[in-house]
């Protein structure tokens, strides 16, 4: 009843440091996906649906906090689950990836699991649904951060990418006009983004958490959240960046 991608890229900062980055998009015919799908953390990246646990998503991101790698961390939940048959769970973490999809779960699904992202969906009018996703990302993609000739196509981070939310949800778009969720008569459906890094910021970009819980059209809204969060991001820099330096309310002005 859903698909997703998790993503993991690796990317430098103005001042030369390394970090890592990583994210979930989802979305579903279904209201509150948001609330469900997405576990994000500065290790990792998980998405559990079709029969959803939500436990899988919370102790998965807990287990790679610890340091268990993504492909031991889920593999060992689900072997603990009763209703693994039926679920779908998929992740990344700073070195590796893991996809699964229970023989129980409702035609057509399936997965894809590539080096540095995976994508997964059931209910679906067909794979190409997935290959679009997949493709519209790994387009946009950022996986290597100084040596190009390392891999073929490989992308490094500059100050023309885009910020990894802004292209996750481009890449539901792709999967959605291929057909997306196959149950036409569900017309209140969802979707949402979620990103995060080992970078600080003085205050989080409030466009990498982002959900529309019930709407007739959720990506388009979704995108037009995300951009509104980019404009009041960029408009309270503006306004407060003396307040963040500071971190002192003295600094603010009306």
């Amino acid at each position: 009843m859903t698909f997703s991608i998790c993503v993991r890229e690796t990317y430098e900062t103005d001042d030369g440091d390394s970090h890592q980055r990583f994210g979930v998009a989802v979305t579903t015919r279904l209201p509150g996906v948001g609330t469900l799908c997405p576990f994000v953390s500065e290790h990792g990246a998980i998405a559990t649906q079709s029969l959803v646990n939500v436990e899988l998503g919370e102790r998965g991101l807990e287990y790679l906090e610890d340091g268990l790698a993504v492909d031991d961390a889920l593999e060992a939940l689900l072997n603990a689950d009763d209703g693994a048959p039926q679920r779908q769970l998929h992740g990344v973490d700073s070195e590796g990836t893991f996809a699964f999809s229970g023989e129980e779960c409702v035609d057509w699904f399936g997965h894809e699991e590539r080096d540095h992202f995976t994508v997964a969906g059931n209910m679906l009018t067909g794979e190409d649904v997935l290959e679009a996703t997949a493709a519209s990302y790994e387009a946009n993609a950022v996986y290597e951060t100084t040596d190009r000739s390392t891999g073929p196509g490989a992308v490094v981070a500059d100050a023309e990418t885009e910020p990894l939310a802004k292209r996750l949800i481009d890449a539901l778009a792709a999967g959605d006009l291929e057909g997306g969720d196959k149950r036409e008569g569900l017309a209140v459906q969802s979707a949402a983004v979620v990103v995060d890094s080992t970078e600080s910021h003085e205050w989080e970009p409030p466009y990498n958490d982002l959900r529309v819980d019930a709407t007739e059209t959720p990506i388009a809204d979704l995108r037009e959240t995300y951009d509104l969060a980019m404009t009041g991001y960029e408009d309270t820099l503006e306004r407060y960046s003396d307040v963040f330096e500071a971190d002192s309310l003295a600094e603010a002005e009306e």
